[in-house]
């Protein structure tokens, strides 16, 4: 296991108080060095430039620069603040993510966690939403896929929130797959059962929406006998995992009731799926995770499952 960073993702500074803010990655670096977890702390891509275009507007890139260089306030909503360095930021987050994907193909059994911000998952093409400006984790599954000749690429997505950038940027295609289980109704109000995918990528999303105050044993269920089984039958060459931790019980942002226990056993469970189908290939994105208090050990959890996993 090896956990990928850059210091340009504290540059992004949210108001005060504001719920994805600075603190979120400072004390979970803080956890990962003192627990001794192999971390590479800078990660420049000199790649990451043409992966990001393949996914994002450059219209929408441009735009969302010439915000943060005229000092707006916001992109696109009151959801996206900006702040001198959130172009920085952004790009620091993408670029980690870019950088594990290349570790995580370069051998068998490789299992990396980026752990950055501002997160992604809810980044469309276009538009910037939900405290994301740059769909880190379909930016790696791009780059595996394209970059490194991975075939076919599976995303699972267990925030609380579903990730409707990620599903809209992929959902034409066959070569990805997008699973999600998440809080319905919820923001952002899309990833309904119905959507399965369209055209070429019909049948390759699979939503799974729970209602609020679901807890260990529904979500369990979910993921083993739906998420698990549909990546199965796609056979991905490599596993991203969009790895939002505000499903925990106590999260000010959402309304599931999952323990600690149960973000420990999603790391054995998905690593022991990466294992089975895609010869251990392995890679998690930060995404969501408001309770500062907790988010550490949540994440903790979650790594040390991959570690110790018995199936």
């Amino acid at each position: 296991m090896k956990i990928f960073t850059d210091s340009r993702c504290q540059a992004h500074v949210s108001p005060a108080g504001y719920p994805e803010r600075g603190e979120r990655l400072e004390d979970l670096l803080a956890m990962l060095r003192s627990a001794g977890w192999n971390l590479q702390g800078e990660c420049p891509h000199e790649s990451a430039a043409d992966v990001v275009a393949r996914l994002h507007d450059p219209r929408y890139l441009e735009r969302f620069k010439r915000a943060v260089e005229r000092g707006d306030g916001i992109l696109d909503s009151a959801d996206n603040p900006l702040s001198a360095g959130t172009w920085s930021g952004a790009w620091g987050a993408a670029e980690a993510a870019v950088t594990a994907a290349d570790w995580v193909r370069g051998a068998s059994g490789r299992k990396a966690f980026a752990a950055v911000r501002p997160p992604g998952h809810h980044a469309e093409r276009d538009t910037a939403m939900g405290f994301c400006y740059l769909n880190n984790a379909a930016i790696a599954a791009e780059h595996l896929r394209a970059g490194h000749g991975v075939a076919r690429v599976a995303i699972f997505d267990f925030d609380v929130h579903h990730g409707n950038g990620t599903q809209h940027l992929f959902e034409g295609r066959a070569d990805v797959f997008y699973g999600s289980v998440h809080q319905a109704p919820f923001y952002p109000g899309t990833g309904e059962r119905q959507e399965i995918g369209r055209g070429e990528g019909e049948g390759s999303t699979v939503n799974i929406p729970l209602p609020a105050g679901t807890g260990d044993e529904t979500f369990r269920a979910a993921v083993d006998e739906e998420i698990l089984p549909a990546m199965e039958r796609f056979q991905p060459g490599a596993l991203v995992v969009s790895a939002g931790f505000d499903a925990w019980k106590g999260d000010p942002l959402g309304g599931f009731r999952l323990e600690i226990d149960t973000f420990h056993w999603l790391g054995r469970r998905l690593a022991a799926f990466a294992d089975q189908a895609c010869e251990g290939r392995m890679l998690s994105v930060l995404e969501g995770g408001y309770d500062l208090d907790h988010l550490p050990d949540l994440v903790a959890a979650y790594l040390t499952g991959q570690e110790n996993r018995v199936e």
